[in-house]
């Protein structure tokens, strides 16, 4: 077999075999991170031997048992368990009658890359790289982020696992039902991100879908008595039979009454049958996936779109929200309710979740809006929310397809000043300062995503505006609430328009100190050389300089003087020491003007800032405020005993 066969046989068995080899390794070392690499070495090899000896008739066998050999080398050489050597000598060689299954192993290993101490993104990372056999940059490609970042994830999992002494073990009986929905959690978010795209060109990422029912179908497998695995495996099956039906010819999106039910893999509905089958036999109470699974078999069910049992299906909705009350499962519930009741009763019930903060940003909202509204004729109104879809959307496929279903609305009416024009006309006068505009910018920003660059600015209401600050800033302190409140005010004042914060009360700004971070804390922070460099930098600029970081961020590299430490903002000064001076050169990275601290994407063409924020470089933009305290925040929440984070004021000195 030539060398390239036998490179490709070695990644496709690893792929196929790899859970396995890293459960029994970490169940030996009781170290994930360590069972890894000892899985690692085992596929180096097969890279090595393989291609020489050929490839050994069970492949998978031999992987594991070279592992395992690597683990008892491990073992000897540490010196941490001299008294179990025969043990487990004797473990890699004969198997005894009280050695654990396998599967227990997998099982253990799905438990513990999904451990809800962990982020979810990190969990996603970790269960593809220990159970899907994928690279760091496979992970990336299939999530479009930079191979970095998912190795950083990969590698703060296993940190955070390793802190926490995570035992490779099955939850307790107590927890096993809050550890098992971590599980389904993870599944079903890779599921969803290839079958539902939620940036990129295409709708679809069939890598990631295909990889989640293998998932999906192995813990079902190791897990045969759990109803709500059964529950997932049906809705995976069911709905990645529809998948050939679900983009037209150009990669468009069909919607469900509009697909082709001849092109529904017929194969993959009957194994989501037989899946929701050994649920319903287990006999416990339906629970959110089984919910799920019975709605998807509801449409599966029907011949024709027409055929659909709306009626039931909003039932089934209406159960699975008493169960799981999120907005979502409500948005997916006025979508069956107009269906079974009429376009008004779904348009009232989506109207009621516009102030919802978890759907603030979700294209989703605007979308289902859109397509009531027309349904009742109001088509001016559709048209809008169509257009506030596809600015919302980060998929390509779905962005050209809401703008297509706003352009085929035909309008009659004269177009009047915009909402979106009146904001730039605004944002360009001459008489506001720089600060002054960022601050402008970003409450008017809010204002036109969430209710449309295109709303006639004289249709604007407080009760608009009052839902926006409920869905944005609810939770916002005293004095972010009143910037923002302040700048609806101005903008009504110059445009004419009566006051649209009418409602919103000035909130009290009570007088608050707050506490620096201590020596030992600030040693913490600063020994985390794994966080990205512009955050480091930033912090220890802002610790060393006592500036406020508002005046930090709006330093711009011409005005450094790297040689006396120092640089101009506006009037004053900033200087710093050696922790900033140390990594400045490196930030700058050969740039010579724009702002120092920069965000981490390019704008988008319609949310271009001012030029002074602009990178001329890289083009892009001056790193926010808002976004550079959220990435404190969640960089200290370990540092932090309440598990909040802390605040970039507490790096002075």
């Amino acid at each position: 077999m030539p060398v390239t066969d036998t490179h490709r046989t070695v990644d496709a068995v690893f792929k196929l075999e790899s859970a396995k080899i890293i459960a029994a390794l970490t169940r030996m070392v009781r170290d994930v991170a360590l069972a890894e690499e000892l899985a690692q070495d085992a596929l180096v090899a097969a890279l090595e031997q393989w291609p020489v000896q050929g490839v050994p008739d069970n492949p998978g066998a031999w992987l594991l048992a070279i592992a395992k050999r690597r683990a008892v080398d491990h073992i000897r050489r540490s010196q941490r368990l001299e008294r179990k050597q025969e043990q487990l000598a004797r473990e890699l060689d004969e198997p005894g009658p009280d050695r654990e299954p396998e599967q227990d192993d997998v099982l253990r290993l799905m438990f513990i890359s999904c451990h809800p101490l962990l982020p979810i993104r990190e969990r996603l990372a970790l269960t593809l790289r220990l159970l899907g056999g994928l690279t760091a940059g496979e992970i990336a490609r299939a999530f479009l982020t930079g191979e970095q970042t998912v190795a950083q994830r990969i590698a703060s999992a296993k940190r955070t696992l390793a802190e926490a002494r995570v035992p490779f073990e099955l939850p307790p009986g107590a927890e096993l039902a809050e550890r098992l929905a971590s599980v389904l959690e993870v599944i079903y978010l890779i599921f969803n991100e290839g079958y539902a795209a939620t940036s990129g060109d295409d709708l679809m990422r069939p890598g990631l879908t295909l990889e989640a029912l293998r998932l999906g179908r192995l813990l079902a497998e190791l897990a045969p008595q759990e109803a709500e695995v059964h529950g997932l495996v049906a809705l995976m099956e069911i709905q990645q039979s529809r998948s050939a039906a679900r983009t037209g010819p150009s990669g468009e999106p069909v919607p469900l009454h509009e697909q082709h039910r001849g092109r529904w893999d017929q194969l993959l509905i009957r194994r989501g049958f037989t899946a929701m089958l050994r649920a319903r036999e287990i006999g416990a109470a339906p629970g959110p996936y089984v919910l799920q699974a019975a709605i998807a078999v509801s449409h599966a069910q029907a011949a024709t779109a027409e055929d659909t049992d709306w009626a039931r299906i909003a039932a089934l909705y209406e159960a699975l929200a008493r169960l799981l009350p999120t907005p979502v499962v409500q948005l997916n519930r006025a979508v069956a309710l107009a269906h079974a009741h009429g376009p008004q009763q779904g348009l009232d019930l989506v109207d009621s979740l516009t102030s919802d903060p978890a759907l603030r940003d979700y294209h989703l909202l605007p979308g289902v809006r859109g397509d009531l509204l027309l349904r009742l004729g109001r088509s001016a109104e559709a048209r809008r929310e169509f257009e506030r879809a596809a600015e919302l959307t980060r998929n390509v496929a779905e962005r050209a397809f809401l703008l297509r279903r706003a352009a085929g609305i035909t309008l009659t009416d004269a177009p009047g000043p915009t909402l979106g024009r009146a904001a730039r006309d605004f944002l360009h006068r001459d008489d506001l300062t720089a600060p002054t505009i960022r601050s402008y910018t970003q409450t008017l920003r809010r204002l036109c995503r969430s209710l449309g660059e295109r709303q006639p600015l004289h249709s604007l209401t407080p009760q608009q505006v009052a839902q926006v600050f409920a869905a944005t800033w609810a939770d916002a302190a005293a004095t972010t609430w009143n910037r923002h409140r302040s700048a609806v005010r101005s903008f009504c004042a110059w445009a004419g328009l009566e006051d649209l914060t009418a409602g919103l009360e000035r909130r009290p700004e009570a007088a608050h100190t707050t506490r620096p971070l201590s020596p030992a804390q600030l040693d913490a922070l600063f020994s985390r050389t794994e966080l990205p460099l512009r955050e480091r930098t930033l912090w220890w600029l802002l610790h060393e300089s006592g500036a406020g970081a508002t005046a930090v961020l709006s330093l711009d590299v011409e005005h450094l003087d790297l040689d006396d430490r120092r640089a101009r903002t506006g009037r004053t000064w900033v200087s710093w020491r050696s922790g900033t001076a140390r990594l400045l050169p490196t930030l700058l990275s050969g740039r010579t003007r724009g702002p120092l601290f920069l965000s981490d994407r390019r704008p988008a063409p319609a949310r271009m800032p001012a030029a002074a924020d602009l990178c001329p470089e890289t083009g892009r933009r001056r790193l926010s405020y808002e976004r550079a305290e959220h990435l404190f925040k969640q960089a200290t929440k370990s540092l932090d005993p309440s598990a909040d984070g802390y605040t970039l004021s507490q790096l002075k000195p």
